[in-house]
């Protein structure tokens, strides 16, 4: 039995982790990948990690809610992702978290140190295991790019691949998206 089926047998989540570089269409593959299949009884979240602190992710944000049609629930969850799953989540058949690299980078605006950024991943995932949902989570590969000059920007990096790398080692799938196509790696 694959570890798909025997989470659907559980009554467990399906976790499905979307990974790909800036601007490389994740958010579009991950919603897609999100109600493939389902039918629309049950309503559908997007949480939403990212805030509009200056004028260019303002724009980005309601380019990335003109792409939704009205079917979907929006939640704008910066930081307390546990505690929106463990109240919202088995209200939903499927949920997409855009974006895990931006709810990192809220985490350590806010002061939260590196290991307990990975606790709070780790718990996330259980919670998440805990719905009977379809859970995307859409995250940067971070790895593929320049090397950051500043060593915050290298520590960033490297939690950012420890926590892609705990989720994928949990996800029932993962895709990496390149120019807008999504490729199947597990």
């Amino acid at each position: 039995m694959t570890r798909l089926e025997s989470s659907r047998r559980a009554g467990r989540a399906r976790l499905i982790l979307v990974l790909g570089g800036a601007s490389s269409g994740k958010s579009a593959a991950g919603l897609s990948l999100a109600v493939k299949g389902i039918s629309t009884e049950r309503p559908r979240a997007y949480v939403a990690t990212g805030q509009p602190l200056d004028a260019e992710m303002a724009k980005k944000i309601k380019r990335h809610q003109a792409s939704r049609d009205a079917s979907w629930v929006i939640a704008e969850v910066p930081v307390d992702l546990v505690a929106w799953f463990q109240k919202h989540g088995s209200s939903y058949r499927s949920i997409v978290l855009d974006c895990v690299t931006l709810w990192l980078s809220n985490l350590s605006t806010q002061g939260v140190h590196d290991e307990r950024a990975l606790d709070l991943a780790r718990e996330l995932l259980g919670t998440m295991r805990a719905t009977t949902a379809r859970i995307v989570l859409v995250s940067n590969e971070l790895g593929l790019g320049v090397v950051p000059m500043a060593a915050k920007g290298r520590r960033f990096r490297d939690l950012a691949g420890q926590v892609n790398q705990l989720i994928a080692a949990q996800a029932d799938e993962v895709y990496v998206v390149l120019s807008g196509l999504p490729v199947k790696i597990k």
